[in-house]
C-alpha cells in the first residue's frame, strides 16, 4: 500500500526579516570574504535574497553602506572612559583594535581612509564614539582638552600605522625558507640597501603583538612625562 501523503509537506525555510543589523552584518561578512570592491547593492541583495531596491531603506547608497560597516566594526571595540588608569586603558584599546583589524583586515583601509572624505560633524556617530570616549579618558586623567586631542592624534596615528604595517603583504614566495627571498629583499641592490638586507631574519620574525606593546611603552612614557609637566599640560592647539 502506498504511504499516505504527508498532510504537512516541508516548506522552505523562512528568510530572516530585513533589518539594519542584518543588512550591515551581511555586508561586513561579504567584505571580510571578498574585499571592499565586492560590496555593491546588487551583490548584497543577492546575498540576502532580496531585491536590491529594498536595501535602500537601510542604506541610502553605497557610501552609507560603507559607513555602516565601519560603525559595525568599531562597535566591537570596548572603551571604558572612566578607567582611572588611563595608560592601561589606552594599552588595552590598542591591543583590542589590533585584534579587531586582524579579524577584519579588509575593513582596515576603510577605517583609515573613509574619514578623510567626510567632515568630522557629518561622520556616522558610531565612528566618532572612540574619539569622544578617549577624549573623556584623557581629560579626566588631567590633560587639557586641546592636549587630549593632540594625544589622540598621536595615539591613533601610531596605532593605525602599526596595523597597516603588520597587515601589509610582504611575502613574495611563502614556500621559500630563506628570509631574504621570502621578503623579496633579494631584489634590492646589496650596495644601496645593506641594512634592509641584513635585517631580513628580524623582519621575517615579526611579532605584531610584541611590536605594538613596545611602541606603546615608548608613546605612553612620553605622554606621562607631558602630563607631569604643568607647562606641557597647558599647551594649547595653535
Amino acid at each position: 500500500m502506498a504511504p499516505a501523503p504527508n498532510p504537512h509537506p516541508p516548506t522552505s525555510p523562512r528568510r530572516a526579516r530585513l533589518s539594519r543589523d542584518l543588512v550591515l552584518s551581511t555586508a561586513l561578512a561579504l567584505v571580510d570574504a571578498e574585499g571592499l570592491d565586492a560590496l555593491t547593492m546588487r551583490r548584497l541583495g543577492h546575498e540576502l535574497q532580496r531585491d536590491p531596491m529594498s536595501l535602500y531603506r537601510y542604506a541610502s547608497n553605497r557610501a552609507a553602506l560603507l559607513d555602516g560597516v565601519s560603525e559595525m566594526v568599531l562597535n566591537e571595540l570596548a572603551i571604558f572612559p572612566d578607567d582611572p588608569d588611563w595608560q592601561a586603558q589606552l594599552r588595552k584599546i590598542a591591543h583590542d583594535l589590533r585584534l579587531l583589524a586582524l579579524r577584519h583586515p579588509n575593513v582596515v583601509p576603510l577605517l583609515v581612509t573613509r574619514p578623510l572624505s567626510t567632515p568630522l560633524g557629518m561622520r556616522p556617530l558610531g565612528t566618532l564614539r572612540p574619539l569622544e570616549q578617549i577624549l573623556a579618558l584623557l581629560i579626566d586623567a588631567g590633560f587639557t582638552p586641546a592636549s587630549a586631542l593632540h594625544v589622540y592624534r598621536a595615539y591613533y596615528g601610531f596605532l593605525y600605522g602599526h596595523i597597516l604595517n603588520e597587515l601589509q603583504e610582504y611575502i613574495v614566495d611563502p614556500d621559500e625558507n630563506e628570509a631574504i627571498l621570502r621578503l623579496g629583499l633579494h631584489r634590492l641592490p646589496a650596495k644601496d640597501f645593506p641594512h634592509l638586507r641584513a635585517l631580513g631574519p628580524v623582519l621575517a620574525d615579526y611579532d605584531g603583538d610584541a611590536e605594538l606593546d613596545q611602541g606603546l611603552s615608548i608613546l605612553l612614557a612620553g605622554l606621562a612625562t607631558q602630563l607631569a609637566t604643568p607647562h606641557a599640560r597647558a599647551i594649547q592647539q595653535p
